[in-house]
């Protein structure tokens, strides 16, 4: 089955007029069912790619149209085209951007079109030039996962939460090849949300552009790649392929996971960053905080620029509104949010920009489905799921550590130290108790982070703390004066 778009047929049809008709019939049937208005709206652009296995894979041109149409219409589009198109039993929703890399396309992956058409694939393969072409080249012999290409600097909105980050993003990924690494590993960390994605995304995107050869991997990706060259027992190429570029930008590393595959990362960045090439990693947490990871590699992170990207603060978050209302202006010019909306929406959502970016997507399907004015009744009502209730302050075991050595006059070395004297021990099991009370680590965690002890000696301190603080009135309201302060 090849290609068409919803409501026309594709012209370069290579399997003949038959399957073109399956597909406009479907067209007509789906228009009918689903009615004029919302066909043009929203299924005007949906194209279908190939079938494979009794699989049919579509594709949308946007992340925004892929989330609508599986939130609402999957199954229509599931059990229609399985009536029309026989041998069809499933579908598959994909963006279309991501299916159509060189070399890594839907049917490029699974060998359709050389099977169907050998000379179309060598056709499409000797027409791609320019940065498309870089792009493949720069993926090596293994493979990067794939760009957003909406995700770069011209659209990174700066706010005082992320000026550090961008700045130092900038020097990394403009520098052209052999200009030196300052910052490297340069190491971005954050709650989720806050663009740590967009941000390292940018400098792969500006690092090609560059003339570098560069490889954007997610953690999961690196691990799969890791796994199957060893299976295809031709782990030296995979290896060559990572340690022959100038950039490698890793997204997630929060879930590298195996101490073998932890082991072969720690010597990727080793060689990388010791023959001067630059490495560029994201993370949910500060690297002290990332316990599954391996010691070394910690310390690779540490020795770099490690910066965090603070929570958004009011002016950005209307910039990023107004960012997401334009946008969606260009395909529904009827979408028309007010001025007092928007602040509505920037007061009330202070989270991240995905749930910014959730509100905007409830806020136009309130004014293309009910078809009323988006009053700030209406629109209060259309984000309402979306408005989180105030959660405690993360309480950071270091933060702990830190404010009972002040508040005890001792340092955080002793606190970690194995010395036994009254003045310290007694701070330490106060640390251990809150730590235990106000995060959700576990025992043997806990232990580890208070210079490597066992899970025993953490519950002794938290049930010797116990014990005293219901005897003590000064120190059970020690205890309460430190847990205002760690929650303020």
């Amino acid at each position: 089955m090849s290609k068409a778009q919803l409501g026309m047929v594709n012209k370069d049809d290579r399997n003949g007029d038959g399957d073109a008709a399956l597909w406009a019939r479907f067209c007509e049937r789906f228009r009918r069912e689903v009615g004029d208005a919302i066909y043009v709206s929203w299924f005007k652009s949906l194209e279908l790619e190939t079938i494979v296995d009794g699989v049919a894979y579509l594709s949308v041109p946007t992340k925004f149209l892929r989330s609508w149409i599986q939130a609402h219409y999957l199954d229509k589009l599931r059990n229609t085209i399985a009536a029309e198109i026989p041998g069809v039993r499933d579908i598959a929703l994909e963006l279309r951007a991501a299916m159509r890399l060189p070399g890594t396309g839907l049917a490029e992956r699974r060998g359709l079109d050389a099977a169907r058409d050998p000379g179309a694939v060598e056709a499409k393969r000797a027409a791609t030039t320019g940065k498309d072409q870089l792009k493949a080249d720069s993926a090596g012999s293994f493979g990067g996962s794939s760009l957003d290409g909406r995700f770069r600097f011209s659209t990174f909105l700066v706010g005082p939460s992320n000026q550090l980050a961008i700045a130092a993003a900038r020097q990394v990924g403009e520098g052209s090849s052999g200009a030196g690494t300052t910052f490297n590993p340069l190491y971005f960390f954050s709650n989720v949300g806050l663009g740590k994605t967009h941000l390292i995304q940018a400098i792969a995107h500006a690092g090609m552009e560059a003339g570098r050869r560069v490889i954007y991997l997610t953690a999961e990706k690196f691990m799969y790649g890791f796994v199957a060259a060893l299976k295809r027992q031709n782990s030296m190429a995979f290896k060559d392929s990572l340690r022959s570029i100038d950039l490698l930008v890793i997204d997630d590393v929060q879930f590298l996971q195996g101490k073998t595959i932890q082991h072969e990362f720690c010597h990727t960045l080793n060689a990388l960053i010791d023959s001067g090439r630059q490495v560029v990693i994201a993370g949910d947490r500060s690297p002290n905080e990332l316990e599954n990871l391996d010691e070394r590699v910690k310390s690779r992170f540490a020795g770099g620029l490690c910066v965090e990207i603070q929570s958004l603060d009011e002016g950005l978050r209307r910039g990023i509104l107004d960012a997401r209302i334009q946008s969606i202006r260009t395909a529904h010019p009827a979408f028309d949010v007010t001025a007092n909306v928007v602040s509505m929406v920037t007061k009330l959502i202070d989270t991240n920009g995905r749930d910014l970016d959730g509100a905007v997507n409830r806020l136009l399907a309130h004014t293309i489905l009910a078809g009323a004015p988006l009053t700030l009744e209406a629109a209060e009502a259309a984000i309402r799921d979306l408005i989180r209730v105030k959660e405690p302050k993360k309480v950071k075991i270091e933060d702990i550590q830190k404010l009972v050595a002040t508040h005890f006059n001792v340092s955080r070395a002793d606190i970690l130290s194995s010395r036994r004297t009254a003045n310290v021990v007694r701070p330490r099991q106060i640390a251990m108790y809150l730590a235990k009370t106000m995060t959700l680590r576990s025992l043997p965690e806990i232990g580890r982070r208070f210079g490597g002890r066992d899970h025993t000696t953490v519950l002794h301190a938290v049930r010797k703390i116990e014990e005293m603080a219901s005897k003590d009135m000064g120190l059970s309201q020690e205890l309460d004066l430190l847990k205002r302060l760690l929650g303020d």
